[in-house]
């Protein structure tokens, strides 16, 4: 059974941090990623994660968010910190059984995904 169950949205000043987690119960070779979505525009990727935990990051996020799995809890990670209003969207948590190294930010090559959390930044 494949799901995904995304928590830790709400509201922040910007400037302010907030920790994403999804408890995702799939098998720990699959990889994992955060992506994001606002009313009118493409779901886009934020964070990828492998199995072997190597990152991936899109340039807009890069120094200020980190992703991370702990395989004991079943849970992935987004760590975003120095947040703008720019960040402001749904966030979801996506998994796939393969995809290629430089795919993974591609929402295209995932096939399971969670319900989503709601971030929203003031300025």
């Amino acid at each position: 059974q494949v799901q995904l169950v995304e928590s830790g949205g709400g509201s922040v000043q910007a400037g302010g941090s907030l920790r994403l987690s999804c408890t995702a119960s799939v098998p720990d070779r699959y990889c994992m990623g955060w992506f994001r979505q606002t009313p009118g525009k493409e779901r886009e990727g934020v964070a990828a994660i492998d199995s072997d935990g190597s990152t991936r990051y899109a340039d807009s996020v890069k120094g200020r968010f980190t992703i991370s799995r702990d395989a004991a809890k079943n849970t992935l990670y987004l760590q975003m910190n120095s947040l703008k209003p720019e960040d402001t969207a749904m966030y979801y948590c996506a998994a796939a059984p393969w995809v290629f190294p430089t795919s993974t930010l591609d929402p295209n090559r995932y096939n399971s995904w969670g319900q989503g959390t709601q971030v929203t930044v003031s300025s």
